[in-house]
């Protein structure tokens, strides 16, 4: 089990939802947050439903064919509550997409390496931008407060691009500056 359990048990928990709902919710809301497809949503609910964390009844509405409403259940309430405590608690080491390119920077000219950061610096500042335009979540604090995260995130990485880039502009100029005579050349 993981995050990706703890946020669908987490919307079920607020009010009870079919799969089109909450795959919906997670994808116009929740992209920041997660990465999770509908494919992967309806696994787990699956998996939720036959493990008892969640139970299902089928509605119909209309002339629409019947849909799966999914509620939790008292013991995926207490996954719920065990999982929270998990997540909050721990601290998983950050796989950012991008940083084994890095290591083998040195294998590209300077000036390629240097276009292709500024790219990324470009890329980072558009999420930036992005994140800042989401508005505010009225389902609590908590989804606010990741968004937050993202963001805090997001603009550290534009802090440490910047950094860098200036550092390796710095190298390019000092390194394509011709050296001065030496004293040893008799000039």
């Amino acid at each position: 089990m993981d995050e990706r359990t703890l946020l669908l048990l987490g919307m079920l928990r607020i009010e009870s939802q079919h799969g089109y709902q909450l795959n919906e919710f997670i994808e116009h809301n929740l992209a920041r947050v997660t990465d999770m497809k509908k494919p992967t949503a309806y696994a787990l609910l699956d998996r939720l439903e036959q493990s008892g964390a969640i139970a299902s009844r089928l509605e119909q509405e209309g002339n629409r064919p019947p849909r799966k409403v999914y509620a939790i259940t008292e013991q995926g309430r207490q996954l719920f509550l065990r999982l929270l405590r998990e997540t909050l608690s721990s601290a998983e080491p950050y796989v950012i997409a991008g940083d084994v390119g890095l290591m083998f920077l040195d294998a590209l000219p300077l000036d390629e390496a240097l276009k292709l950061l500024e790219q990324r610096l470009a890329e980072v500042r558009a999420q930036v931008a992005a994140i800042e335009k989401v508005p505010a979540h009225h389902l609590g604090l908590g989804i606010d407060l990741a968004i937050e995260h993202q963001a805090v995130l997001l603009r550290a990485d534009d802090a440490w691009l910047t950094q860098l880039i200036e550092r390796l502009q710095t190298r390019q100029s000092t390194s394509s500056t011709p050296a001065a005579p030496s004293a040893a050349n008799g000039q």
